[in-house]
Parts: structure tokens; sequence; C-alpha cells
């Protein structure tokens, strides 16, 4: 019977072969994950023998990650907000960058009460819908998907989170599903927003296995930015905020685009420094 360190060091090496990124933290996170512990109880246990039973169970996820299958879809599930989401492959994976869209839209929006509906486009799993709904409890949440996949697992996770009260999901493009006289407070959006060149040189796990049109908007990479920006006046509440995550070499094109839908766009940095989100408001300035 092999221990725990013997499967993480043949497992770690496979990966390293295999050319998965971080083979260390992936061996771990799928044999902690296989075994129902947590990362750091591995290291108290390194000696303990598995069952043929447990490594009948392990092995096709490790086959799965050396494939560069996305570790996220074979474990089943991510943390975004200090919320506990179902992931897989019917929505794009939510990143750590758009849990800092969230936060940036705390910052500006510091007034719980005064953010009474927020529609949320392209939702996907859910993520921000769910997270803004906690975010702003007494808020009235709107998530629009084009994807009936994307849709069904978002209900999953609004179900799992108890939120079905006050998040409700519409099917369509973009604004397509709302009536003309429906006003939010805030509009947000992490859009597709990679060029058809920047799709050709990402990761297997992004290309391979992540939903393209959740990816990919055209040569620019703006085509579907340009469809939120020029629609989102007649749908912004006064004083409303449209919010989005958007490509780090976009800036002078969405500026541009905002001046023309007669709004105020200003552009925020990431935590590495790019200039990832792209916030709006109606009106220009004087």
């Amino acid at each position: 019977m092999l221990s725990i360190r013997e499967i993480k060091e043949r497992t770690e090496a496979f990966f390293q072969e295999k050319g998965v990124p971080d083979p260390k933290l992936d061996t771990d996170l799928l044999i902690a994950h296989s075994l129902g512990m947590k990362r750091l109880d591995l290291y108290l246990d390194l000696e303990r023998p598995l069952t043929e039973a447990q490594l009948a169970e392990l092995r096709p996820m490790v086959k799965r990650r050396s494939q560069r299958e996305p570790l996220q879809y074979i474990i089943g599930n991510v943390e975004f907000c200090d919320l506990k989401l179902k992931v897989d492959a019917r929505a794009l994976i939510p990143r750590p960058e758009t849990e800092e869209l969230v936060e940036l839209i705390a910052d500006r929006l510091k007034e719980q009460t005064a953010t009474k509906r927020i529609l949320d486009l392209g939702t996907g799993t859910g993520a921000l819908a769910l997270a803004l709904a906690t975010l702003y409890p007494e808020a009235e949440v709107t998530g629009v998907d084009f994807s009936e996949e994307a849709l069904a697992l978002a209900t999953e996770n609004i179900e799992s989170l108890g939120l079905a009260d006050r998040v409700s999901l519409k099917q369509g493009s973009w604004f397509e599903p709302i009536a003309k006289d429906e006003r939010f407070d805030l509009i947000v959006s992490n859009p597709p927003y990679l060029t058809e060149d920047e799709m050709t040189t990402a990761e297997p796990e992004v290309f391979g296995h992540e939903p393209s049109t959740a990816l990919v908007s055209g040569a620019d990479g703006l085509d579907d930015l340009r469809i939120i920006m020029e629609s989102a006046p007649r749908y912004l509440a006064v004083g409303g905020l449209l919010a989005m995550e958007t490509g780090i070499a976009q800036t002078q094109q969405l500026t541009e685009l905002a001046k023309s839908a007669e709004m105020t766009g200003e552009s925020f940095d990431d935590m590495s420094g790019r200039p990832r989100f792209f916030f709006c408001r109606s009106g220009t300035p004087a």
C-alpha cells in the first residue's frame, strides 16, 4: 500500500512531466479533496497508507488534471467573495480579479440601502449576482446570460445559497431580455474581452475547456463591451453605476466609447497594477 507521501511524490512528478503549472499545489488539493481532508491535514498524516478504493477515486482526477482540465472543474466548486459556488464546464470559472471588482464596487457604493436594483450581464455561474446580493441585502438582483446551460448552473448556485427570493435570471443577449422601462442603480458585467489572437496563446485550461463564447469578443476584444456601453445609459437610474471587468489594453477605446455614450468613464487597476476595470456614470464632464 502506498502512503500519502509516496502518492504526492509520484503525482507531482507526473504533473511536472505534463506541464501542469503548479504541480505541488494541485497534487495537494486533489489528494485532499479525494480524501475529504483539508490540505494542511495531509502534512500531519503523510505516512498514512491509501486503500485501493481511495486510489481508484483519485486516479481519474489526476488523469483529468494531467490533460489540463481546470482544477476547479475537477473539484467542482470555487470560493468567491466568501461564497462556495458550484463550477463546471457550463460556465467560466470565477477569477480572483473579479472579486476585486466587487471590492471596488463596495468602495464606490457605500450606501447599501440606496442600491435597490442590480443587473448582472453575462452572469455565468451567478458569481457577481450572488456576491452583490450578499453585499446589498435589500437589493433585487437580475442576472442575464445567453447560455441556457450557464443559467442552469447559476440557478443551482442561487438555490444552494438560499437567495432565490432576491436573485432572478433571464435568458438573452445582454440587455435584450430587459424591459425598456427598467432602471438599475448598478449594472455590472464581466463580459468576454479577449481578442481572437489572445485566445490562441491562452493556457490549455482556458482554450481547451472553458466556454470560448465567455472569453473572446471579436478581433479587438471589444464587440460585447461596445454593445453594453452603448445601451447602458438608457437602463441606468439617476446616479447609477456601470462597473465592468475589461482587457488590460482597452482603456483608451473604452474612454472613447464612454464619451460617445455620453457617460463619464474611469479606469481602475487590479492588484498587479494593470488597468483591469472600467466604471461609468451617466453624463460627460463639463
